[in-house]
């Protein structure tokens, strides 16, 4: 049986500079993102699209999230099938096309896992996990462009 999940936040503008969307440069596009028993994290837009560079914007998230649900599931796979990880880092690249007068879209994400096991005999079953981790990740099914992976696994 399906089971269905919610996730509530709070998204609250904070860039009114007194004159409110009087006009497109009159106001920041600074915002936070709240939620109960969680940290305040400081978004904005792009800066390519009037945002402050020192603040997350939503094209970074996104490719944030589907990072860690990659590196999430991953993890428990290798728990479940006896391959000890004791290192991940990802570097993550998402490309967005902007249309002149349309908008604009991802066109692909490609996450960049380096990956350290404890022993050398592991390195082949890690690297083929992150193809299962990959069918698995919430985000990376929801989304309407590639995500793509190019790992690296070591033994360290």
């Amino acid at each position: 049986m399906a089971r269905t999940h919610t996730y509530e936040l709070s998204v609250t503008w904070s860039g009114d500079r007194g004159t409110g969307t009087s006009e497109v440069l009159a106001y920041d596009r600074t915002h936070e993102i709240d939620a109960p028993g969680r940290p305040t994290l400081p978004g904005s837009s792009d800066p390519a699209f009037r945002g402050s560079a020192d603040r997350w914007n939503p094209e970074q998230l996104l490719v944030a999230s589907l990072s860690q649900c990659h590196m999430l599931w991953y993890l428990h796979l290798c728990a479940d099938a006896g391959v000890v990880v004791t290192g991940y880092t990802d570097q993550p690249i998402g490309t967005m096309v902007e249309e002149a007068g349309a908008g604009g879209q991802f066109t692909g994400v490609e996450l960049r896992p380096r990956v350290t096991v404890t022993e050398a005999g592991m390195v082949e079953r890690a690297t083929g996990l992150h193809a299962a981790a990959h069918k698995l990740c919430f985000i990376a099914r929801s989304v309407n462009f590639p995500v793509t992976h190019s790992p690296v696994v070591v033994a360290g």
